[in-house]
C-alpha cells in the first residue's frame, strides 16, 4: 500500500512539475496598430489565447512603406515572424519559398472563404489564408460634380462620358479631375488594372498572368498610352510623382481638392472612410470605363478589378508553425471577420459575414457589383520585379522622360528575366 501511495504521490509530483509550456506567436503586419482594426485584432487574440492555455499572441506592426524590405531581411536571417501579412498577387507569390504550403490544412475553409487565387503558386499550392477581397472603383465628390454643371446622380459609363466630365471639371478650374499619387508607383498600378479590366479579354488576362502577353503588345501599350494621355490632358493635379498614394492622394480627395480618385473597396481609401469624411450623401462611386472595350466586354457597362486582398501566411521555418496556422484560421473566422467588416469597412473573404445591414449606398453598390462584374486585377498577376520596374517607368512616362515604346521595351526585358 505504501508503494502504491508513493507511486501516486510521485505521479502527482511529476504532473505538478510539468506545467503547460508558454509559447509566443509573433505576428507581423501593417494594420494591427490601426485604431479602426483594433477590435478585430483584439477579438482574434482574446478568443485564441482563451482556447490555447499558455499561448500568447504578439502583434508587431511594421511601417507599410518599409514592410517588405524588413520582412525580407528577417526571413533571410531566419529571424522572421511565425505569421505575416501580405498583399495578394505578386507580393505573396514572391515569398512562396519562405511559406508553408497549406492545401491539406485549409481544405475545409475553401468552402466558406474566397480570394485564394492571389495566394496560390504556380504549383497549385495555397500559401496564405485570405482576409479580404480587394478591388478598385472610382469614388467621386457629388458636390464638385454639381458645381461643374454635371449630374451627380449620373456618373460616367463610357470613356467619352469620363472625358466630358474631366473637361467640365477642368473648365470650372477649382480642382483637378483626379487626385493621383504616384510617388511610390502605386497610382500606376491602380490605373493599369482599371484599364485592363475592360480593354482585355479573359484570355488576354490569363496570358498576361502566364507571362505570354508582352508589355510591347498592342493591348498593354494601349494602357501605357492612356496613362500618358490622361496626364497630358490635365486630368491629374500637378506633381503626381511627388504625391504619395497612401495617404496624400486620398487626404486631398477627402478635403474636396479633387473630383475623383481611384480608390479601394477594402481596408483604407474606401467607401467607409470616404462616407465619413465627405458625408454618405456626397460620396459617389462608379466603375471606371476605358478608351477601348474588349470583344467579351460591353460598352457602357464597365467591369471591376477584384482579387484576394490581404492574407496571412505561415513562416515554414517557424518552430510554432502549427499554432501559427491555427491563429491564421482564427483571424479569418466569422466572429472576428464580422468586426473587421463592421469597423473597418473591409470586404471580408469569409462569406459567412453578414453584409445585409450596411447602410452606405456606396457599399451597397460595390457589394452588388461583386456578384457579376468582377474580373482579375491585372497588376496583381505581374511579377514583383515587373511591378518594381513599372513603378519606375510610370514615373518616367509622366515626366516625359520615356516614350511608351521605350517603356514597353524595358518592361519586356524585365518580364522575360523575371519569368525565366
Amino acid at each position: 500500500m505504501f508503494n502504491t501511495f508513493s507511486a501516486m504521490l510521485l505521479a502527482g509530483t511529476v504532473l505538478v512539475a510539468a506545467p503547460v509550456m508558454a509559447q509566443e506567436i509573433t505576428v507581423w503586419d501593417w494594420k494591427s496598430g490601426d485604431p479602426a482594426a483594433a477590435a478585430y485584432y483584439e477579438k482574434a487574440k482574446t478568443d485564441f489565447e482563451a482556447a490555447h492555455s499558455g499561448v500568447t499572441i504578439k502583434y508587431v506592426m511594421q511601417p507599410l512603406d518599409q514592410y517588405y524590405t524588413l520582412l525580407g531581411t528577417a526571413l533571410s536571417s531566419n529571424a522572421g515572424p511565425d505569421l505575416f501579412l501580405m498583399n495578394g498577387g505578386a507580393q505573396a507569390k514572391a515569398r512562396i519559398p519562405a511559406l508553408l504550403k497549406l492545401n491539406d490544412k485549409v481544405a475545409d475553409l475553401e468552402k466558406t472563404v474566397v480570394g485564394w487565387p492571389e495566394f496560390t503558386g504556380a504549383d497549385g499550392g495555397i500559401y496564405a489564408i485570405p482576409l479580404s477581397i480587394q478591388g478598385f472603383v472610382i469614388y467621386y465628390n457629388k458636390k464638385l460634380y454639381k458645381d461643374a454643371g454635371l449630374d451627380p446622380e449620373n456618373p460616367p459609363k463610357t470613356w467619352a462620358d469620363l472625358t466630358k466630365v474631366c473637361a467640365a471639371i477642368k473648365a470650372k478650374g477649382a480642382v483637378p479631375c483626379f487626385s493621383m499619387g504616384n510617388k511610390e508607383g502605386y497610382g500606376a498600378e491602380f490605373w493599369f488594372s482599371e484599364m485592363a479590366a475592360n480593354q482585355w479579354t479573359a484570355q488576354q488576362q490569363q496570358d498576361f498572368a502566364d507571362g505570354k502577353l508582352k508589355w510591347s503588345s498592342p493591348q498593354v501599350k494601349a494602357i501605357l498610352q492612356s496613362w500618358v494621355d490622361a496626364n497630358k490632358a490635365g486630368w491629374f493635379q500637378d506633381g503626381p510623382n511627388s504625391t504619395t498614394k497612401f495617404m496624400d492622394e486620398y487626404e486631398s480627395f477627402m478635403r474636396g481638392e479633387a473630383a475623383n480618385t481611384i480608390g479601394l473597396i477594402s481596408d483604407v481609401a474606401h467607401w467607409k472612410q470616404f462616407d465619413d469624411f465627405l458625408g454618405a450623401d456626397n460620396d459617389g462611386v462608379f466603375r471606371m470605363p476605358s478608351p477601348t472595350v474588349a470583344a467579351d466586354k460591353k460598352e457602357g457597362d464597365p467591369m471591376l478589378p477584384v482579387s484576394g486582398g490581404i492574407g496571412y501566411g505561415i513562416n515554414k521555418a517557424s518552430a510554432n508553425a502549427d499554432l501559427a496556422l491555427e491563429f491564421a484560421r482564427e483571424l479569418a473566422s466569422p466572429a472576428p471577420m464580422q468586426i473587421f467588416f463592421s469597423d473597418t469597412g473591409a470586404i471580408a473573404s469569409n462569406t459567412g459575414v453578414d453584409t445585409t445591414k450596411v447602410e452606405s449606398q456606396a457599399a451597397k453598390s460595390i457589394l452588388g457589383w461583386l456578384k457579376t462584374y468582377g474580373v482579375p486585377t491585372a497588376h496583381a498577376n505581374a511579377t514583383a520585379k515587373e511591378l518594381e520596374e513599372w513603378h519606375r517607368q510610370s514615373q518616367l512616362l509622366l515626366n516625359g522622360d520615356a516614350t511608351v515604346d521605350a517603356a514597353a521595351a524595358r518592361m519586356d526585358a524585365v518580364q522575360a528575366d523575371a519569368r525565366k
